[in-house]
């Protein structure tokens, strides 16, 4: 009982001195830790400064200058969409002139799908994957663009990647199917029948409303006959 006793306070006087112990190096770093704690706070009040007096007026602006940019790309005049026009940035002008903005991060959506359409597919990849954005759809968008250039670079395992990402992206019966239907057809250029079969029935079974999905038995069958 005195031995159990004794073990009993000896352990209450390890925890006291760990404890101790603790509080000796709060005191003892007591001002490097609020030295830390004010670097920190003036850190927050200055990214809050920059937001509203720095960034805030550049978005503004870059949303401003766009809209013409938008304009050719809407009338599929790809050049001037990337280069400008009379004094309006184009998009690429728009990224390098207003960088961290949102406008920015959107000009490397439009500026990609920009040079896909105009066959230049290495800058087309490197655009759309500089692209992050909150909407899932033109996210999506994105990445099917970017699995649409590797295919035309005959880079098929990449385009494998970006179609799976797109599809999974999007999330809805309108475009997942659409990106579905493409990775499809790139296993069959890869001679991946099996695959192929496999994702053509997903369509098939999982959005079977869609209009991929309307005439998706001549796929599978096709794919069914190279097994």
């Amino acid at each position: 009982m005195a031995k159990t006793q004794a073990k009993a306070e000896t352990n209450v006087v390890v925890e006291n001195n760990n404890l101790g112990k603790t509080g000796s190096f709060v005191r003892e770093n007591q001002k490097s830790l609020l030295f830390i704690g004010g670097a920190i706070l003036v850190l927050a009040v200055g990214y809050l400064i920059y937001l509203k007096v720095y960034l805030a007026p550049r978005e503004v602006t870059a949303t401003n200058q766009m809209y013409v940019a938008q304009n050719f790309f809407e009338q599929k005049n790809w050049d001037k969409a990337i280069n400008g026009d009379a004094g309006y940035p184009g998009f690429k002008k728009i990224i390098d002139d207003y960088g961290s903005t949102k406008a920015a991060n959107l000009a490397y959506f439009y500026l990609g799908i920009a040079y896909l359409n105009k066959g230049e597919y290495q800058k087309a990849i490197d655009n759309l994957t500089s692209y992050h954005g909150d909407d899932s759809m033109v996210a999506a968008e994105a990445l099917g663009g970017a699995g649409d250039a590797y295919v035309e670079l005959k880079n098929y395992s990449q385009a494998e990647t970006y179609f799976k990402k797109a599809s999974d992206k999007a999330n809805n019966k309108f475009l997942s199917p659409f990106y579905l239907k493409k990775l499809g057809l790139v296993y069959e250029a890869e001679n991946d029948y099996k695959s192929a079969d496999e994702t053509y029935k997903k369509i098939k079974s999982d959005y079977v409303s869609s209009a991929e999905a309307q005439n998706i038995d001549e796929y599978i069958s096709r794919a069914e006959a190279r097994l």
